[in-house]
């Protein structure tokens, strides 16, 4: 099999105005339609209820017919703009969809929503959501490569997926015949997605067929070699094992150099407190 050869490839990471690359992952059109469905289905069934006790309230005290007409508005508006709008505020950008697909509504900068946030998403989603059937949402969401709909458009947010699987380590060693290649090579502005990419690749590359794997390999390979240097000569699913073994030894040797270090300091600290003054 050839050499790789380098191509560039963008990450899909976020630029904070303090140039800060956050590397973030948006949920995706069908985690936010099943977590949409069932808000939906909670706001009907808030809807209902009140709706049964107003019927009830009608037929004990009575009722006239604008004042049977502004209490059925209220009912609409609260369980479909107020009730979803104090959600989302007072969980933080959740609500039970969201937390049953592990996704939590944040401005685009990454930053918690406020109640401006949470009410144009709740004002625009009845015309796009209840009057639309969902299909308005649904037309945007597919169009846009964060699964953005017209309310976030339009107050600068989206859905970001924070539930992720539970990591399992498996070490493995740097390939034999790239020992001396790990000892020169700059993995280091490898991005964090793609790196969990190739970990997981390696994890679950026993089980795949052959085919399947070398594919896979090629094409992670392909990715990551745009930011690896130098590149090796060798086939992608060794060079895929190199790179993540040599990222992972230099990171644990990173995070023990660190910890040696703060052991040094904390004597000097215990000692002195104001040995190193804040500025």
């Amino acid at each position: 099999m050839s050499a790789i050869s380098p191509t560039r490839v963008e990450a899909d990471e976020f630029i904070t105005g303090e140039a800060v690359a956050l590397d973030v992952r948006a949920a995706s059109f069908l985690l936010r339609a099943a977590g949409t469905m069932i808000d939906v289905l909670l706001s009907l069934l808030v809807g209902f209820v009140l709706f049964m006790l107003l019927t009830v309230a009608v037929a004990r005290w009575g009722m006239d017919q604008a004042a049977l007409q502004a209490w059925a508005i209220a009912i609409v508006v609260f369980s479909t703009i107020i009730l979803p709008t104090g959600v989302e505020l007072l969980m933080r950008g959740r609500s039970l969809g969201k937390l049953a697909v592990g996704a939590r509504v944040v401005r685009d900068d990454g930053g918690a929503i406020s109640f401006r946030h949470a009410f144009i998403r709740s004002l625009t989603g009845f015309f796009e959501i209840y009057m639309t059937l969902g299909g308005g949402a649904a037309l945007v969401g597919l169009m846009n490569a964060r699964a953005k709909r017209i309310g976030d458009t339009l107050a600068g947010t989206y859905a970001q997926h924070e539930r992720v699987p539970r990591i399992r380590s498996n070490a493995y060693p740097v390939p034999a015949p790239l020992a001396d290649w790990a000892t020169i090579a700059d993995v280091g502005r490898l991005p964090d997605r793609l790196s969990r990419r190739i970990a997981q690749f390696i994890e679950q590359a026993a089980g795949m067929t052959l085919p399947s794997r070398m594919r896979l390999a090629h094409e992670l390979a392909t990715e990551a070699a745009a930011y690896v240097s130098p590149v090796p000569p060798v086939d992608p699913l060794m060079f895929l094992y190199a790179v993540a073994a040599v990222r992972r030894d230099r990171s644990y040797r990173a995070l023990l150099l660190e910890r040696d270090r703060l052991a040094r300091l904390q004597p000097v600290l215990t000692r002195n407190p104001h040995a190193f003054p804040e500025r």
